[in-house]
């Protein structure tokens, strides 16, 4: 009579393998594990990062809309989650054998984002940046921003080290007596700062809200998310931190999907590297 292994072994088993160990670090095959903590760190190069299990999400073509990445690069991105209650953080950490975070004619950025479902759904949103009435929510890290905030000057100067400038008329000695005036004439000849777009700069946070229904849909949030990455010897590590959604806890649980761009790999917009959606729970205590 032939023998039948019991589901409940094989689940167990499953369960082993998921949570191996690895280089004294757990790590979890099938899903991203969120562990509560006292405090969450934006800092990419705590140590408290690793006393989380992470999760090796591979990468995958974008190769649904336009413009299509057909050539792989980045292959998977290492992520590790954590959560005081309030706010939830999630490290990535990618290799980037170059270092992108110069804007310029020409040039591409490093970066990396998170997408969570806005609301939570009987059926998930599709993963491509979701589709109509099931949006998704997207913050999106850039290497430059985190230049920007980690005190490179915004000006052309920084693009341009050996540009020389004869004269700004926002800095005539005639308005250095009026603030005012001076503040007018500076939004004069930087139109997008005048109209309030959120990408025209300075950046006080290197991470940008969005909100989409489907590819091109694509609009500005509400500013809710913070972040910090810093260069390492292999590519990119970066925090993302955010609001816990509503609808996640440790009796429910949701799904997260990630991107990269390379910006050596002319990547931008939709040319990116991605994953499809992956389970997203909270397990562990404080204390355990």
């Amino acid at each position: 009579m032939k023998k039948t292994i019991p589901k409940i072994v094989l689940l167990a088993f499953a369960i082993l393998v998921a949570y191996a160990s690895c280089g004294g670090r757990t790590v979890s095959l099938s899903e991203v594990v969120v562990v509560p903590d006292q405090q969450i760190t934006l800092d990419p190069t705590d140590g408290a990062w690793y006393a989380h299990p992470y999760h090796p999400a591979k990468l995958i073509l974008q190769d649904m809309v336009e413009p299509r990445l057909l050539e792989p690069s980045t292959v998977e991105v290492e992520v590790t989650a954590m959560t005081d209650g309030k706010q939830i953080a999630f490290r990535l950490e990618w290799v980037d054998d170059s270092q992108n975070d110069l804007p310029g004619p020409q040039a591409f950025i490093d970066g990396c984002a998170i997408q969570l479902p806005t609301e939570e759904s009987v059926s998930i949103p599709a993963p491509q940046m979701g589709e109509e009435h099931k949006a998704v929510d997207i913050a999106f890290w850039r290497a430059d921003w985190q230049a920007i905030v980690d005190g490179r000057a915004d000006e052309i100067t920084s693009i341009y080290p050996n540009a020389t400038v004869d004269h700004y008329p926002f800095d005539a000695e005639s308005l250095k007596k009026d603030p005012d005036a001076k503040r007018r004439m500076e939004q004069r000849y930087a139109p997008a700062r005048r109209l309030g777009n959120n990408r025209s700069g300075p950046r006080k946070v290197p991470v940008e809200d969005l909100r989409a229904e489907g590819p091109g849909t694509l609009s500005p949030a509400k500013t809710v998310s913070t972040g910090k990455g810093v260069r390492t010897e292999k590519g990119w590590s970066v925090v993302i931190s955010r609001p816990v959604p509503g609808f996640l806890s440790k009796e429910k649980s949701s799904n997260i999907a990630f991107a990269i761009w390379q910006g050596a790999n002319r990547e931008t917009g939709a040319r990116k590297m991605r994953t499809g959606w992956i389970p997203l729970v909270i397990r562990g205590a404080e204390n355990e």
